[in-house]
């Protein structure tokens, strides 16, 4: 008898082609390539996750990537460029185990040009972040091909929509089968119920191997679902809950084929499909449930951020999910670019370490492509729109520093739900050796209504649609979470600490009065122009009081100092904008309101008074938060407002002026370093330090253009009055989130005793599965939603 070596990469049995290398046999020269660049490389612990986890190599053509190195072709791929990085997401269909993962986050290590790789495996998707100096988009693709992980590229990415429609639909089709053979299966099972004639008995044997037939599409192809996931799941040495279901219906089906094969009874082919249809039925159910419900896709449209467009000679603020393509966008100072665009104006800086993680900024001009998540740096510039805005891609960007704290709470419940299902049968098993001794008639329908009813999904479910829940009602009241693991770290803050101008205050009512010598029309249009750049509070305000018309001036230059002021060219004549230190002026001796110096051709020409108005309900607000919080109020400003502000803070608040962006960072650095958590308030400019080192940093604004990506939370000043409310609504949420895990726990409980007992069947064990996932979304979802509508959220 001949032996069979098979494939030391993928398995595949070596046959005539068979290839020996370092003592390893390999069935084609692909595979003995896609080792040597393993070991050449030091990655051969790729072998040590699984046993042949390759893909085989001998039916991989080459294949032509030229057409990658077309610049369209390029432009329509790619993320991310600027000459020296690129940014690509790849779809590769033969992801299939933790070993392909492993070796395609280990890119690096093939080619050194790679600087990070991340695989999603549930979309079989690979993002990767490499160098351009001697590599290329076309030699990314041919490696891939090489270590057989080949790229599907599509220029015309198939629509989410279509994607569910076409899991619906292969979904209704398989309900469609088990429904018709379940009506079938139940009336050629009546005469069973009900007894045998002398003629029904002599098809009796008939009606049972028909019912047997029957069954088989049911379970390979209706139930095909579970055992592809169950496989799946077992092949990364993992059980998830599909596995215990998968189980039931095979021990089922061989049970029931057996005795109707040995002519010992008629098996319980009515029982089976009946279960396989109730459970289809649960999971349409559950999928329109959590597409209506689901946060996880949902609270990307809550991303707030909009942009100035012009259409026609007027200029407006519009939703960047608006934008389309060619439309014209004017971008200000430190603003995102919302969408791939053409710079029309003559040149522009831009930091791109919102996507890269490098702060430099690149320049640009006239005519260049600048990606979506590039931040401007300096003064305004137009652009033309290139593509229509990937709202996603913006929010994944913001939440990319919290992916890893993502990954560990999804890990922690893939924990909790392995354990669960071991845990369950065990019990299934003990259940059977029982009744196998008392009725074995009962033997195989308890053990598999004990499989079927018990659900850990409930349990995981309970706390992300809480949340989802609490996230819906935030975004009504215009306060927006960049994902939901905010909500448990907002559950944990003890002190918070507000910046003034812009947070506790108003801007857009400020009262504000120039004092020196009337400006000129000139010297109005040359300060207009100066601080149309700024999206700074103040700098908006001054901007609006001004009432300057059109001007032929031009912004030659433009620097916004955090802290300091504004400085610009203007025509070719110097504009400063800020504290009398940074314009050169003598500071006022007898100080009763915030100053903002201005100096127009090195000259100061006067001074704006601002006469702060704080936000409609402060004093009550914190007056509220402070039976719960500890307050702390720091400013940049001088100590004009100090006495107003002690009347309208609560005794024992601290209250720091002249605080430089590096002194509210240490402060907050300070609260945490004595033990506790805080929650930064401030408008994303001057504070934007102090935003990321808290442990929950929240922008206000009342210009939602404004976006900081330092920023943990974006809340419109509108919903400033609500923050007592919004963090009851979160300390609330902790307590539903208990209540549904005891509900769930009594369901698993109830569920399981009565299976052990004896006194569920299969079928009704399919209804109760779905039913108890559903009662907990339920449950979340209305009590949050009452729980908010009561405190008029």
């Amino acid at each position: 008898m001949a032996i069979t070596t098979s494939c030391y990469h993928c398995g595949d049995p070596c046959e005539t082609d068979q290839i020996e290398f370092d003592d390893k046999s390999f069935c084609c020269a692909g595979c003995k390539t896609v080792y040597e660049i393993l070991s050449e490389n030091d990655l051969c612990d790729y072998y040590d996750l699984e046993a042949n986890p390759g893909i085989s190599q001998s039916n991989q053509s080459n294949g032509l990537f030229e057409y990658l190195d077309n610049a369209e072709v390029k432009k329509q791929l790619l993320d991310f460029s600027d000459g020296e990085q690129e940014k690509v997401t790849l779809f590769v269909p033969n992801i299939h185990c933790s070993s392909c993962i492993w070796l395609l986050e280990h890119l690096d290590r093939l080619a050194p040009q790679v600087i990070h790789a991340n695989v999603n495996f549930t979309q079989r998707k690979v993002s990767i972040h490499y160098k351009t100096d001697g590599f290329s988009l076309k030699q990314l693709a041919e490696l891939l091909h090489r270590i057989g992980y080949g790229a599907v590229i599509n220029l015309e990415a198939q629509e989410d929509a279509e994607q569910v429609h076409q899991a619906d639909k292969k979904l209704w089709v398989k309900l469609g089968v088990a429904g018709f053979c379940f009506g079938n299966v139940m009336l050629l099972s009546f005469p069973e119920y009900l007894g045998l004639s002398e003629l029904e008995r002599e098809y009796q044997t008939i009606f049972r191997w028909i019912s047997a037939l029957m069954a088989v599409p049911v379970v390979f192809y209706a139930a095909s679902d579970y055992f592809i996931s169950a496989f799946k799941s077992l092949r990364q040495r993992f059980i998830n809950i599909d596995v215990p279901i998968a189980l039931g219906i095979i021990t089922l089906f061989v049970r029931s084929f057996y005795e109707v094969a040995a002519n010992v009874g008629s098996g319980y082919f009515d029982s089976l499909v009946s279960l396989i249809f109730f459970l289809l039925i649960g999971k349409w159910f559950q999928h329109k449930t959590y597409r209506n419900l689901s946060f996880d896709r949902d609270y990307k449209s809550y991303f707030p951020l909009a942009v100035l467009r012009k259409k026609d000679n007027a200029v407006d603020a519009v939703m960047v999910k608006d934008i389309k393509k060619g439309d014209e966008l004017i971008i200000r100072n430190t603003e995102v670019v919302p969408a791939d665009a053409i710079l029309i104006d003559g040149e522009a800086s831009i930091d791109y370490s919102f996507v890269t993680g490098e702060s430099a900024a690149v320049a640009k001009v006239k005519g260049d492509l600048v990606y979506a998540g590039g931040r401007l740096v300096g003064k305004q510039a137009h652009f033309i729109a290139q593509k229509d805005v990937s709202q996603s891609y913006l929010t994944s960007l913001w939440n990319d520093q919290a992916f890893e704290k993502e990954r560990k709470s999804k890990r922690l419940i893939d924990q909790v739900s392995q354990y669960f299902t071991v845990i369950i049968m065990l019990v299934a098993t003990g259940a059977a050796f029982y009744w196998q001794q008392v009725d074995p008639s009962k033997t195989w329908l308890v053990f598999t209504a004990v499989l079927i009813v018990a659900c850990p999904c409930a349990l995981a479910l309970a706390t992300p649609f809480t949340w989802g829940s609490v996230l819906r009602v935030f975004s009504r009241n215009q306060f927006y979470l960049k994902n939901a693991d905010i909500i448990e770290d907002l559950q944990k803050i003890g002190t918070i600490v507000f910046d003034k101008t812009g947070t506790i205050t108003e801007t857009a009512s400020q009262d504000l009065e120039f004092v020196g010598e009337p400006l000129t029309e000139g010297e109005r249009a040359m300060t207009s122009m100066a601080v149309a750049s700024s999206t700074h509070p103040l700098s908006r305000r001054v901007n609006q009081s001004l009432k300057a018309s059109g001007s032929a001036y031009s912004l030659e230059q433009f620097d916004e100092l955090s802290g300091k002021g504004v400085f610009a060219v203007v025509s070719g004549v110097e504009v400063k904008l800020g504290s009398a230190k940074f314009v050169g002026a003598k500071a006022s001796e007898a100080v009763e309101t915030s100053e903002v110096f201005l100096s127009i051709g090195g000259k100061v020409r006067g001074r704006f008074l601002v006469k702060n108005t704080y936000r409609k309900g402060f004093k009550a607000l914190v007056d509220d938060l402070a039976a719960h919080f500890k307050l702390s109020v720091l400013s940049g400003d001088n100590e004009a407002e100090k006495e107003r502000l002690q009347t309208l803070l609560p005794e024992g608040t601290s209250i720091r002026f002249k605080q430089s962006p590096h002194n509210k960072l240490q402060v907050v650095k300070g609260l945490q370093t004595a033990g506790a958590n805080v929650m930064m308030m401030g408008d994303g400019l001057n504070d934007a330090g102090a935003l990321k080192q808290s442990n929950v940093g929240v922008a206000v604004t009342e210009d939602i253009s404004m976006f900081s990506p330092a920023s943990d939370a974006i809340m419109h000043a509108n919903a400033f009055g609500a923050l007592s409310k919004l963090m009851a609504l979160v300390k609330q949420a902790k307590w539903v989130v208990i209540a549904s895990f005891v509900i769930s726990f009594i369901y698993n409980i109830g569920g399981l005793t009565f299976a052990v007992a004896g006194w569920l069947t299969p079928l009704f064990a399919a209804i109760l599965m779905p039913l108890s996932s559903i009662s907990v979304v339920l449950f979340t979802t209305l009590i949050i939603n009452w729980l908010g509508k009561r405190k008029g959220l």
